[in-house]
């Protein structure tokens, strides 16, 4: 799609899935396929089965250490190559539905899930494109934001680092994402000052202090790693679980690190698109990795 409000309705029979995902790619808009229940497929063979490690629960913890992005939004792509490619031949053999990557178009989607939700949005918010769902409604505005389920009873935000069913263009002019949609993803300030999370490193061995103390070897050692995670153009989730494990592979064991610095290194990742919860898993693997 050549700007975000070009989608047009395809006229005629349904087409097929890979044809529908062409149609989008060739208007700006990245598609993937999906299997029964709404999963996506993974792209290469590691992930087939999304054997390779991309949620905690998997075979191996850590993100997904691939050479290509494999997981739900981040397969997503406008390059026609690669949809018609023999690799994704089979996964568009048995996909059920086909995907898209709202933020890659420019778009957030607000997902309502019922009835109360969509009363809601009819009275809060900008009246925008609609599309219909299963069970509710896609409000679909030109702009994009952080994604954050459950903002509010009922309500979705997909955009950046999601993925949303394609069920059609829906109806409607589209409206620029408004500041009353932005603000469902901030979270009001905790009044409890929070217990300090301090890593328990085991003592040197040599009962000196630790050259890691100078404060501009450290300091420079985390503004790198916050450059490295700023600078990401893709593969973010990857990008800041490799920074976290370089940053303990130098810090990890000898106490150096506050509070300050994972919070510094937790914003840049936050300000990339990773949630909170991606943040503290991602921590928390490469401690794991590393033995901490």
């Amino acid at each position: 799609m050549t700007q975000a409000t070009d989608i047009r309705r395809v006229r005629g029979r349904r087409p097929h899935l890979l044809d529908t995902a062409l149609m989008l790619a060739a208007r700006g808009v990245p598609p993937l396929p999906l299997r029964a229940g709404k999963v996506p497929f993974g792209n290469c063979r590691t992930c087939a089965k999304n054997d390779c490690g991309g949620r905690p629960n998997m075979k191996t913890p850590g993100p997904c250490r691939c050479t290509a992005p494999c997981h739900a939004w981040a397969a997503a792509t406008t390059n026609p190559h690669v949809l018609n490619s023999p690799q994704w031949a089979a996964a568009w053999r048995h996909a059920a539905a086909v995907a898209y990557h709202p933020g890659g178009a420019g778009l957030t989607v607000v997902d309502l899930d019922n009835a109360e939700a969509i009363a809601w949005a009819r009275d809060a918010l900008p009246a925008t494109r609609i599309v219909r769902t299963t069970r509710g409604e896609h409000w679909l505005y030109q702009g994009v934001m952080q994604s954050a389920n459950a903002v509010r009873p009922g309500v979705d935000i997909k955009s950046s680092m999601q993925y949303a069913r394609w069920l059609g263009p829906g109806t409607g002019p589209m409206t620029a994402l408004p500041d009353v949609v932005r603000a469902l993803t901030v979270k009001e300030p905790s009044t409890v000052r929070p217990a300090p999370q301090a890593i328990t490193v085991p003592a040197l061995a040599s009962g000196g202090e630790c050259r890691h103390r100078t404060p501009a070897y450290l300091d420079r050692g985390i503004a790198m790693a916050e450059q490295r995670i700023t600078q990401a153009s893709s593969a973010v989730h990857a990008t800041v679980y490799r920074t976290f494990l370089a940053v303990l592979s130098v810090h990890g064991r000898c106490g150096c690190l506050t509070d300050t610095h994972i919070g510094r290194l937790f914003t840049a990742a936050q300000a990339k698109g990773e949630s909170p919860r991606h943040c503290t898993d991602a921590w928390t693997n490469a401690r794991t990795t590393l033995g901490l």
